[in-house]
């Protein structure tokens, strides 16, 4: 039988990859810090046992990234996922029978925001932000891992959408609540929570998270169904071309407005009241978030998906809402 190693398997996404393997017929070994793990954290042994022979590790593991970017959150977010993929690299260089695929996440923050045209992966990434910085040292890890005999590849993964997805959650309760219209950066009071991290003399980079996009709602949303995402990884592993980053992104990306647009209509809602940043900022202190992450413009395509021949089952954002609505039972 062969096995799968997910790392972080108690996340949204790791939790469907999981399933998907064991319906394929495959052993799957579980590693993270839970009850349910099958290896922790620290047990090089285990660790070891589990990957030696294996037929895909899949790396998921990391803090989530929403919360306030307190310093100590800005900590644990990035240590949370250099340092676990940094033990994965330290176990697999010791193996007689390395995993021949090592897909480890990433984000698609990595990108600058743009509302001028979709970023593909050939395209350079951010410089000055946190989460920019965050998913270039995540992956720079993993390039640094010393796995000649593994192909590496990077899910630089946009919001996975799904009937079970807390951040699908969110958005639809929005929408029935009558919160359902744009979210509209503008002047918000000077903080520095989105500092980008310090350089090799300990230099934060600037970056002046006061100074408002002005998108109007015109910020661009990327996202992927979750059997898409789940079903992209199944596609990278049988295609043995794919190395280096992958966009895991539905090919149709939307305005903020039409994302907000396309809530109202799945929920039935006809009136969605817009929510200004100075409205937005009160709000997401207490809800324990960032603006940034429903005010930052992200637009990526799917280049390498596309070119390697994936099929998405739900390309368009209307059909994907619909089935993520209907299998809520709602």
């Amino acid at each position: 039988m062969e096995r799968a190693v997910i790392a972080g398997a108690s996340g949204f996404m790791g939790r469907h990859l999981a399933a998907a393997y064991r319906e394929a017929g495959r052993e799957v070994v579980l590693i993270g810090r839970g009850s349910g793990s099958d290896v922790r954290w620290g047990d090089a042994d285990g660790l070891r046992r589990a990957l030696d022979g294996a037929s895909v590790l899949a790396n998921l593991a990391g803090r989530t990234v929403d919360c306030r970017y307190a310093e100590s959150n800005r900590r644990e977010i990035l240590d949370s996922r250099i340092d676990t993929t940094r033990e994965l690299g330290r176990a697999i260089v010791a193996l007689d029978a390395p995993p021949p695929l090592w897909l480890n996440a990433s984000t698609a923050t990595i990108y600058p925001a743009t509302t001028a045209g979709a970023h593909t992966e050939a395209d350079a990434t951010g410089r000055f932000g946190f989460s920019e910085q965050v998913a270039q040292a995540w992956e720079a890890e993993l390039a640094a891992a010393p796995a000649p005999a593994t192909s590496k590849v990077a899910l630089r993964t946009t919001i996975a959408l799904g009937p079970d997805s807390d951040a699908t959650t969110a958005l639809l309760g929005l929408a029935r609540f009558g919160l359902g219209g744009p979210q509209i950066d503008g002047w918000w009071f000077p903080h520095d929570r989105f500092r980008g991290l310090s350089d090799s003399r300990g230099t934060p980079f600037a970056k002046d998270p006061s100074r408002p996009r002005t998108s109007g709602g015109r910020q661009m949303f990327s996202w992927i169904h979750i059997d898409d995402a789940v079903a992209a990884i199944r596609h990278i592993e049988a295609t043995e071309s794919i190395s280096g980053p992958v966009n895991l992104a539905a090919p149709e990306a939307v305005t903020n407005v039409e994302l907000m647009r396309a809530l109202r209509r799945t929920v039935g809602a006809r009136v969605g009241l817009p929510a200004f940043r100075w409205m937005l900022e009160p709000a997401m202190r207490v809800l324990g978030t960032e603006s940034e992450l429903v005010l930052k413009s992200r637009w990526v395509a799917p280049g390498v998906l596309e070119e390697t021949g994936f099929a998405f089952a739900h390309p368009r954002l209307d059909e994907a809402l619909a089935d993520i609505w209907e299998r809520r039972g709602a």
